[in-house]
């Protein structure tokens, strides 16, 4: 069965990790559930009941980096509520370009696409993403990219991931040095005293100019987000599926 398999993957990347399972799987089960309720809720959100689902934290940060007029590249996670975040965006600020990779199954992946850009934000394919990313950041727009998958050696830098060195991919540092778009973490977190969704936008990220320093310091941000809460990120991925030149797998 699907379940068991994703809680012993789960528990493995905990592992290597270093943080103990305990409540964490079964909370990071219940994000996802409450993920997949608000995506069907999708067609009834708008400008008049966005404020019931999310609110802002750190708005500003996002705000000031898009003022300067040279795009904004959103570093975000399979974590929290990643679907919700670029949706109400939309609504409560503006329409953004989103990156998505699609769904082997076509019908599917309609039915998700056609559920994303309901509030007005633009789907990028992955497939072949660069072109399309630039031409937005040069119009001064913003891009959300998830950051925090496995990526293949030759797409990638190892970095330092919690316990255990990751293979990240180095585009989007790339992008952002090629374009000067200013890289902003973002991402909508789940408060239980709330009831409710907050979307934060956390401080720019100063880019360097060299990739393996800036993939390194995006990655380890997301790390010190994933930390605070562990239980809303989507451990069930292997994210240190690719490992240095003669070192065994993990998984």
């Amino acid at each position: 069965m699907a379940v068991p398999r994703l809680r012993r993957t789960a528990e493995r990347n905990l592992q290597i990790a270093g943080i103990p399972p305990e409540g964490v799987v079964d909370g990071m089960f219940r994000s996802i559930a409450r993920m997949l309720a608000s995506f069907a809720k999708f067609p009834s959100i708008n400008r008049e009941t966005v404020a019931r689902w999310i609110h802002y934290d750190g708005l500003e940060n996002f705000t000031n980096a898009l003022a300067r007029g040279k795009g904004v590249l959103v570093a975000t996670a399979h974590f929290g509520n990643w679907e919700l975040s670029a949706f109400t965006h939309a609504w409560m600020t503006a329409p953004m370009h989103i990156v998505v990779r699609p769904l082997d199954n076509h019908r599917l992946d309609a039915l998700v696409e056609h559920h994303r850009a309901l509030s007005g934000n633009r789907i990028i394919s992955k497939r072949d993403a660069a072109r399309d990313i630039l031409r937005a950041l040069k119009s001064g727009e913003a891009v959300g990219i998830l950051i925090d998958q496995n990526t293949a050696i030759n797409e990638g830098v190892f970095v330092n991931f919690f316990a255990a060195k990751a293979c990240a991919g180095t585009a989007f540092v790339k992008l952002a040095h090629h374009s000067g778009a200013a890289v902003v973490p973002g991402y909508a977190l789940w408060s239980e005293k709330e009831r409710s969704y907050i979307l934060r936008f956390d401080p720019e990220i100063e880019m360097s100019g060299e990739v393996q320093q800036d993939t390194q310091r995006i990655q380890a941000h997301l790390e010190q987000v994933i930390r605070r809460n562990p239980d809303q990120y989507l451990w069930i991925h292997r994210r240190w599926k690719t490992r240095p030149p003669g070192e065994p797998p993990l998984y």
